[in-house]
């Protein structure tokens, strides 16, 4: 049966929540893979449970719940588990944390932004952030200038523009979200064009230019009486002296022949 050193607590440990499992952790190397090395591996995972939350509780207030958090540490904390090799006499605690605190800046990285955001921004922004933190902690005056944060970030100031910039840019705004000083419902759909219907038939009707060109004189009337002009087949039949059928024909040909012009070009 394993031992239960990991509910003691040793006052060698800065924490409270740094349990001392020294002896559960070289007993876990020895085991081999089964039952009672799966129970001890969850006896340490949830004694150093505590001390996960704990490390969770410092990235509040950043866009992601606790609970969220809590479960990215967690997740640290089992990898901290299975990797820790007690035979290099460092202590637990010193080898996870870091991993933990890794876990967490990876999920903030990959999963936080709404778009894909380069890292060399994404750590601009974190360190604008803490330097207008700081900057905004030293006194109740103005809020700080670009200048004052990037002095304080030790950046250039077009570094510290680009943070600045990032700092509004970690979720993405919804279209349906309402614009302020509108009227109610006024939102940021409203406020984008949509296509424009006529831009195809621009471009169809300078398409068809040069293929109209090419057609007889005769044929290029009929087209434009019918199309420009708005005239009945029979009307145009009465005017060139031929009959409607004729016109029904030469119209169909002509604009078959148009059409097959065109994908011709355009293929």
């Amino acid at each position: 049966m394993p031992t239960n050193a990991a509910a003691k607590r040793s006052p060698r440990h800065d924490h409270h929540d740094a349990p001392d499992t020294a002896a559960d952790f070289r007993k876990l190397c020895r085991l081999p893979h089964g039952p009672e090395r799966d129970r001890l591996r969850q006896q340490l995972v949830s004694a150093w449970l505590p001390m996960a939350e704990r490390l969770a509780g410092r990235f509040r207030n950043r866009g992601e719940s606790y609970e969220d958090l809590c479960q990215v540490a967690a997740l640290g904390l089992v990898k901290a588990v299975n990797r820790y090799d007690p035979e290099r006499r460092n202590a637990f605690e010193s080898y996870a944390i870091p991993t933990i605190n890794g876990e967490i800046k990876r999920h903030f990285r990959d999963h936080m932004w709404t778009l894909h955001v380069p890292r060399g921004i994404q750590e601009l922004r974190n360190r604008v952030r803490v330097a207008q933190q700081e900057l905004a902690g030293t006194g109740a005056g103005p809020a700080p200038t670009c200048k004052e944060i990037a002095d304080r970030a030790a950046l250039s100031e077009e570094e510290a523009r680009k943070g600045l910039t990032a700092l509004d840019s970690f979720k993405a705004l919804s279209l349906d979200a309402e614009q302020p000083g509108g009227e109610d419902g006024y939102s940021l759909l409203d406020t984008l064009g949509s296509p424009e219907p006529a831009m195809d038939v621009a471009v169809d009707r300078e398409a068809v230019k040069p293929c109209l060109r090419a057609l007889p004189e005769r044929e290029r009337a009929i087209l434009y009486m019918r199309f420009f002009d708005d005239m009945t087949q029979s009307r145009i039949a009465e005017q060139l002296g031929i009959s409607q059928m004729h016109v029904s024909r030469l119209i169909s040909q002509s604009c078959d022949r148009l059409r097959d012009e065109v994908l011709q070009d355009a293929a």
